[in-house]
């Protein structure tokens, strides 16, 4: 990061599946046999073949530039082992081709749930304080090739955050 730009602090809040409501949806555990229903996660995979992995990622700390999202597809991350996890996101937005910045929001998560990005969520992370967090990854095969925006707050805004 340029050491003329500003470091924002981005403070996170203990997600909810009411706060996480305009980016996508919380899913906790529910009993075997439960009827499919909106506590499910609402899933579009239709313009792909599907892809579910296990990515781990090294200690990454708290502070982002980028954010990015997918057009195509939602996206599900959880962690493994329980661990927490930070996320920021901005509502999608069709009619722009950036994030509106007034609406960056960061959460906590703890390792109890997993997320689902709506279609156009931007989001920034996952990011922790462990030494490597295994994340379970759901989207389609090509996610990374062909449906990766990115928008780089420090070229538009000089801008980084920090989530605290």
């Amino acid at each position: 990061m340029s050491a003329l730009s500003t470091i924002q602090e981005l403070p996170s809040q203990l997600i909810t599946p009411e706060n996480f409501q305009p980016y996508g949806q919380v899913i906790y555990a529910s009993q075997d046999g439960k009827n499919f229903d909106q506590e499910d996660a609402q899933l579009n995979l239709q313009n792909g073949i599907p892809r579910f992995y296990i990515m781990r990622l090294q200690k990454n700390g708290r502070k982002f530039h980028q954010i990015t999202r997918h057009i195509k597809c939602t996206q599900c991350l959880g962690s493994l082992d329980g661990k927490d996890w930070l996320m920021a996101v901005c509502p999608p937005n069709n009619e722009m081709n950036e994030p509106l910045l007034s609406k960056l929001t960061a959460f906590r998560i703890p390792g109890s749930c997993f997320i689902k990005l709506s279609v156009g969520t931007w989001h920034a992370g996952p990011y922790f304080d462990h030494e490597f967090v295994d994340f379970y990854n759901l989207e389609l095969s090509d996610t990374n090739v062909v449906d990766h925006f990115t928008h780089n707050f420090l070229k538009s805004h000089n801008l980084a955050f920090e989530m605290i």
